[in-house]
């Protein structure tokens, strides 16, 4: 038996007969209308600007229209942001921003202002024109924070250390060759997001709805006009793919993601127990109730928004995961919030640490110290063995391994290991012969010796260090160079097409 309903809770009550239905409209359509003013607004009419300007050079409309609408568009775009509101007569913010042309023209002439395209390739280009200029903003972002970490390596070039495997004490290295790595990894993320910008800087403008247009258009126009580097030249690409979204979310998570784990670093390092490192006191918060705590809460802010970073971006990728390819709302106005959330709070975390960074006091003498504690320098002891005595690498491996038993047992660290505590054990194993010093001992004990003799390419040796931390700058500043020019390039399209407009609008 069907239970009896309540006329006066009918969920479809007043939804209206025609699209779209009050439920859809202040559940989708409001929120989407909201999105679209608060971050696609100025590159719609950067848009409109280059299409009509192309229209207007290609014949495909007078020049009588073309002044008249780009006067129009003029006047409506500097109405203040803030001042669009939704209104359910229009389906969007493009529907109403053509009405408001529409009311200072006419139909007659706003009416072509639409020809030789469509909101697919006019939505996808908007979304690649925002999110070029973020990309832009997180690779400067990045670059700053790359140069704290040049100018801190720089100043620990001699700064000893131990560096850890599985969280324990493995070897000893300095702390500028520890940055240096991860000034690496932050390069490899510039490279991402540099490669995802060009993807994205593709003009898929006239495409129209999927398969272009009959219309003697210039494709080629447009994409110079607002900037972009190239076309996305198929047309079915141009609006089904979804792969510039998907590098953009998954350069910037992997950025964060590699952040995240240097953060957790310095978080471990700057415990009292560790004492390591110090962040600096506008950096730090004091408790409530407790005057000695000196909490590391920007660093804690750092990890905690790169992990929201990360699930925003992954969110990207879970919305276009199985969808079709083709025009689609997944990849559309509900995903692009995800993106741009992402990119703001990855900026957050890299203007954080570029402070930090730059202010973070290194403890060298305690660092020092530790370098010697725990016989992380014993794999030199394995390696003298191998390269003065002739001793098979693995069997110095197993004399080591004695020693660092023994000299445990016997509550010793390496610098005190007098040639009396080796001899019983070199013999043990059929190298009596063997006959160190106790100035050969004392070498070998030294983490400054350590890193001394590891002068390989790449390793911690101060002048190998040096040659990579010039090599660093120079890419760096190749880096610095490519995000000037494409900001640049921006800013010279940009210009030029207002000029262009501004010049037609005076000929009238």
């Amino acid at each position: 038996m069907a239970p009896d309903r309540n006329p006066n809770r009918d969920s479809t009550a007043g939804e209206g007969a025609t699209f779209p239905g009050k439920t859809y409209a202040e559940h989708v359509l409001k929120h989407v209308f909201n999105d679209q003013r608060d971050h696609l607004f100025a590159a719609m009419f950067a848009v409109h600007r280059a299409h009509v300007l192309m229209l207007g050079t290609r014949g495909l409309i007078s020049r009588a229209h073309t002044t008249k609408l780009l006067q129009a568009i003029e006047e409506v775009a500097t109405n203040p942001q803030a001042a669009w509101q939704y209104d359910p007569q229009y389906e969007d913010l493009f529907f109403m921003v053509e009405a408001k042309i529409t009311e200072k023209v006419g139909p007659e002439v706003a009416g072509n202002m639409h020809i030789g395209r469509s909101r697919n390739d006019l939505g996808v280009a908007m979304y690649r024109l925002v999110l070029r200029e973020k990309l832009l903003h997180v690779i400067d972002s990045v670059l700053q924070l790359r140069e704290a970490l040049l100018q801190k390596a720089h100043e620990h070039i001699h700064t000893v250390m131990p560096a850890y495997t599985h969280t324990q004490p493995a070897q000893p290295t300095t702390f500028g060759h520890y940055t240096l790595a991860m000034f690496d990894v932050l390069t490899r993320d510039t490279e991402r997001l540099k490669h995802a910008f060009l993807t994205v800087n593709q003009s898929p403008l006239g495409a129209a709805a999927l398969t272009t247009t009959g219309f003697p258009i210039s494709r080629e126009q447009v994409k110079a006009l607002l900037g972009f580097d190239g076309l996305v030249e198929n047309s079915y690409d141009a609006i089904g793919g979804a792969d510039y979204l998907l590098e953009t979310a998954t350069s910037v998570a992997t950025l964060m993601t590699n952040i995240g784990r240097w953060v957790q670093d310095l978080l471990l390092f700057c415990t009292r127990e560790f004492a390591a490192v110090r962040v600096a006191d506008p950096y730090v918060q004091i408790s409530s109730i407790m005057p000695q705590k000196r909490n590391p809460v920007s660093l804690e802010h750092s990890r905690a928004l790169a992990s929201s970073a990360i699930a925003d971006a992954q969110g990207v990728v879970t919305m276009v995961h199985n969808t079709p390819f083709g025009d689609i709302v997944d990849t559309e106005d509900d995903l692009q919030p995800h993106l741009y959330r992402a990119m703001h709070k990855a900026v957050r975390v890299l203007s954080l640490l570029n402070v930090v960074v730059r202010t973070l006091h290194i403890d060298k003498a305690l660092l020092a110290k530790r370098a010697k504690e725990g016989f992380i320098t014993i794999t030199e002891l394995a390696d003298t063995l191998v390269r003065n005595y002739s001793i098979p690498f693995r069997s110095a491996h197993h004399i080591t391994s004695a020693v660092a038993k023994e000299a445990c047992a016997r509550g010793l660290e390496m610098y005190e290991l007098t040639p009396v505590h080796l001899t019983p054990i070199f013999e043990k194993f059929g190298y009596g012969d063997v006959a160190m010093t106790s100035t050969e001992l004392a070498r070998l004990s030294d983490p400054a010796y350590f890193v001394h003799v590891r002068n390989r390419p790449g390793g911690p040796n101060a002048k190998e260090v040096k040659r990579m931390l010039t090599q660093r700058r120079q890419s760096w500043e190749k880096d610095t160079a490519f995000w000037k020019q494409k900001k640049i390039e921006l800013a010279e399209a940009a210009t030029s097409l207002q000029q262009r407009v501004r010049s037609l609008i005076r000929s009238r």
